[in-house]
């Protein structure tokens, strides 16, 4: 291995050791005596919930991780965002898990909180699989209750999606295994069936503080709404437990007597591993950002060996579009080519541009594959659509336009892999978040933002010179570089891929080697779903 690449590997390993060891942190949730609290209470923490449904808690892929990462310090922080998020096997089936952190502010409900289950429905709506929900929460976050009370994609939006999944036929199962108080009280009850354990479950509207200064009567929790009250007097839970265990065990009972699903109807052959070692997908992307490396050799170390069937590959070269195989899977890949190309005209072509062509052929290629019901995958480390009067003349908006159309009406699943950089509209175009990819990855190497940090710095340079300049005050060369440099500090700071992960731009940022289990699982996920629309690319200007 050459020193350079001995280089990629240490930084890409080193950036991923780091956030590994934030994940671990992570995962002790509201840390150890609260959890130790928990144990004594007779009680899982959230983590040992799932464990203990899952058939394999090794195969357990974690959404959200790093949601809420560096937010809400003012509070105490919220790690995970209160919420553990995992799409697993149970009982056989494939689901979604949505398991409340008690030891975080006692479950309660922060604005990304809300978001995390927002997406974890959204996933499993997508893919037409049940969705199990461990609850234990103390409802909304009151200091935040205006950030997440009342708009369209807040709280009450959960329940809009308790009710639409159990019209499509989509299993809820939810266990109450704590606290379960207000319109948080909803969600296991719109769910389809509910179980609750005795003593450490309850249900209320209103605790036995708010009864009494709301109507003056005086109750205990548990006569309020316990376990005994709601399965023998109200009706509103379906079964009653001794303990978070007997919980976990009925939901796995009532898993297994489902009926097997639908199938969409992907493609899938023997897996056949890589020809190279995965490992080398260390040593490939640059420690610095904006150099140059030949993508083939990345896709190699992804796709099953020999499965390639490069289409248009002399043409738009700035863009690889390939039918391949990942884990067996059929896929079509629309990869950011990073090295400098040779277009057919004979001039060089930027590494991670778009060029007019480039998009032609991807238009085309995303229409082919939704015509053959084949899965999308997006490599990205893209800098974003060329620009300047040639390419403005030869109607590269237009193009761009047509790539765009075609990713937003595609009808088979789509997933995105940030690699690297995802600036500019080229993160539209290669399937960003705004396009519902079923799941959005990044690898700890990646970047997101509307331009890259220099050319933002200096962007940013000018605004604020100008405003100095219009107070009366000249910077002078040492001001100058102190102000970019600080600005350049500032921007870098949220296009690292923790910022993106903390807002849940990304579902995951992932070892770069776990690519393809992760898009294989993604794949058997969307094979629940069948498509209900047809691909139509509508109006267009040719």
């Amino acid at each position: 291995m050459n020193l350079e690449k001995e280089k990629n590997k240490d930084a890409l390993k080193m950036a991923w050791a780091q956030l590994q060891s934030r994940m671990r942190k992570i995962k002790l949730g509201g840390g150890k005596e609260r959890l130790a609290k928990l144990k004594n209470q007779g009680k899982l923490s959230a983590r040992e919930r799932i464990n203990q449904l899952v058939d394999d808690p090794k195969n357990v892929y974690e959404v959200g991780i790093l949601a809420a990462e560096n937010m809400y310090g003012q509070y105490g922080g919220c790690p995970s965002a209160g919420v553990v998020v995992v799409i697993g096997i149970v009982s056989g089936k494939t689901c979604v898990i949505v398991a409340n952190d008690p030891t975080v502010k006692a479950g309660a409900w922060f604005p990304m909180t809300a978001k995390k289950n927002l997406r974890a429905q959204e996933i499993a709506m997508e893919n037409n699989i049940p969705i199990i929900y461990l609850v234990d929460s103390a409802g909304i976050f009151l200091p935040l209750q205006e950030q997440l009370f009342a708009d369209k994609e807040n709280f009450g939006r959960i329940f809009r999606n308790n009710a639409r999944m159990s019209s499509k036929g989509i299993v809820q199962i939810a266990a109450v295994m704590g606290s379960c108080v207000a319109g948080g009280a909803y969600l296991p009850i719109m769910s389809d069936e509910a179980i609750i354990v005795e003593k450490t479950g309850s249900i209320f509207l209103a605790g036995s503080y708010l009864v009494k200064a709301a109507i003056g009567e005086e109750v205990d929790n548990e006569f309020l709404g316990g376990a005994d009250t709601h399965s023998g007097i109200s009706g509103v839970t379906d079964y009653k437990v001794k303990n978070d265990q007997e919980a976990l065990k009925k939901i796995r009972s009532l898993m297994e007597k489902m009926g097997a699903p639908k199938s969409a109807g992907f493609h899938r052959s023997q897996t056949i591993e890589p020809k190279a070692n995965p490992e080398n997908l260390y040593t490939l992307i640059p420690k610095e950002r904006n150099q140059p490396y030949d993508t083939y050799e990345l896709i190699d170390l992804i796709v099953d060996a020999d499965s390639i069937d490069e289409y248009k590959k002399e043409y738009g070269q700035t863009l690889i579009t390939t039918y391949a195989k990942i884990e067996g899977w059929s896929v079509g890949i629309v990869a950011n080519q990073r090295k400098v190309v040779k277009s057919k005209t004979g001039e060089m072509q930027f590494g991670g541009v778009i060029y007019g062509d480039a998009a032609d052929k991807a238009t085309r290629f995303i229409a082919n594959c939704n015509q053959r019901n084949i899965p999308l995958v997006f490599l990205q480390d893209v800098t974003g659509f060329m620009v300047g009067s040639k390419a403005e003349h030869s109607g590269i908006i237009k193009d761009g336009a047509k790539m765009v159309n075609a990713v937003a009406n595609s009808v088979v699943p789509k997933f995105t892999v940030v690699v690297g950089n995802s600036f500019g509209a080229g993160n539209y175009a290669m399937c960003g978040k705004a396009f519902d990819p079923r799941l959005m990855l990044a690898w700890p190497s990646a970047k997101m933002a509307v331009m890259g940090g220099e050319q933002a710095a200096n962007v940013l340079l000018q605004i604020e010179k100008a405003a100095v300049k219009k107070s009366g005050v000249t910077l002078d060369k040492k001001k100058e570089t102190t102000l970019k440099e600080q600005i350049s500090k500032d921007y870098k700071e949220k296009t690292e891929i923790l910022y993106a992960a903390s807002q849940l731009w990304v579902d995951a940022v992932i070892d770069p080697i776990e690519t393809r289990s992760w898009i294989s699982m993604g794949i058997t996920l969307a094979n629940h779903a069948p498509a209900t629309e047809k691909f139509n690319m509508g109006v267009l200007q040719v």
